[in-house]
């Protein structure tokens, strides 16, 4: 412990025995190993130091202290279960529950289970009583990660379940009521599900509460260096190895990439490197082809170019019509359909252009 902080304990309380100091030693160790941690981790796991990542980290704070839904958007690879996971640890109901269900991981039937459980002899197999997430989440936050693969069925019952604040177990004739905030997910565009037919949207109304969209990788490339920094010491501590870095040459290799997987695609990255590095730094060589191979490629810098532009020219048309899509596809010569699909694959934040 800090001889400061023997001294304030000394003032404070004169004359008690120095075994007695030990428990506020270890207290003070381990919020200070706990604070060493998370600067090592950036924000609840989430790193980046741009503007469009201290923006993104602040709507964090302000949606978390609410109790209202939220629906996170963006592109595979962005985090947005970290960015849930934020959002309940900074909430007032983080003593609860945290519970996450991967809505395209089961059919209608194992869902329906799943988030409102069942009685005994509900159907065939159910030998036992069983408590849905919901239940489970009670006095917490439930994830609903993957929400515009839900089957409409499935969807009645949600819309239900969000209005009357009560669940009915499979099987059961009476409801049970719960406590729960839902955070919800998807990587797909939920507004053009529901133009298919594919989403209710009386649901999303009640979902879309708290709307937050992930940044891609794109854009902030600038955070490129210190998320592979963070990477490489976390690779250390797991291998046993003493990788220092990435070098210049490396570095700016990744900065000139897509990174259409974003994030996750650069963890990737990283563990592939670190299979085939066998020296102190990561180089180009060790990168997986398509990032040692991207700032070579001619094709792929036209590519890249093609996409900044038409990114650029979507960003006009929407700042033209106050962020109106049909307008913009009528200025663009494009359907309604291509603008959302190049709004999600550009990773356009309309209210956020739209501010500038």
């Amino acid at each position: 412990m800090p001889k400061n902080c023997w001294l304030k304990l000394n003032q404070q309380w004169p004359g008690i025995k120095s075994d007695t100091y030990e428990p506020f030693r270890l207290q003070l160790e381990v919020k200070s190993l706990q604070k060493s941690l998370q600067m090592e981790e950036g924000y609840h796991g989430l790193i980046g130091k741009a503007p469009v990542m201290q923006n993104f980290f602040e709507l964090i704070e302000k949606v978390a202290v609410a109790d209202a839904p939220v629906v996170i958007t963006g592109q595979s690879g962005t985090g947005k279960e970290l960015v849930a996971r934020a959002i309940h640890d900074r909430s007032p109901r983080r003593q609860g529950p945290f519970i996450k269900v991967n809505c395209a991981a089961l059919d209608g039937n194992l869902l329906e289970s799943e988030l409102f459980g069942y009685i005994k002899g509900a159907f065939t197999d159910a030998d036992n009583f069983r408590i849905g997430q919901f239940e489970a989440a009670y006095g917490g936050t439930i994830f609903l990660d993957k929400i515009g693969d839900i089957p409409l069925t499935i969807q009645i019952k949600l819309l239900r379940t969000l209005e009357e604040k009560e669940i009915e177990r499979v099987g059961a004739s009476g409801p049970v009521k719960i406590d729960v905030r839902i955070v919800s997910a998807s990587n797909k565009n939920l507004e053009e599900l529901i133009a298919h037919g594919r989403f209710r949207e009386d649901l999303y109304f009640r979902i879309n509460v708290f709307p937050i969209t992930c940044p891609p990788l794109c854009d902030h490339t600038e955070d490129i260096p210190i998320i592979v920094q963070h990477l490489i010491q976390r690779k250390n501590l797991k291998t046993g190895k003493n990788i220092s870095g990435a070098t210049p040459e490396a570095i700016d290799q990744m900065i000139a990439y897509a990174w259409p997987g974003n994030v996750r695609e650069l963890c990737n990255a990283i563990d592939y490197a670190f299979a085939l590095c066998p020296c102190t730094s990561i180089g180009i060589k060790h990168l997986p082809g398509p990032i040692a191979r991207s700032a070579a490629d001619t094709s792929n810098n036209i590519i890249n170019k093609d996409n900044l532009e038409k990114r650029a020219e979507l960003i006009r048309a929407l700042r033209q019509t106050g962020g109106n899509r049909s307008e913009a596809a009528r200025i663009l010569g494009i359907s309604r359909v291509t603008v959302w699909k190049q709004i999600k694959k550009f990773g356009i934040d309309i209210p956020r252009e739209l501010a500038v």
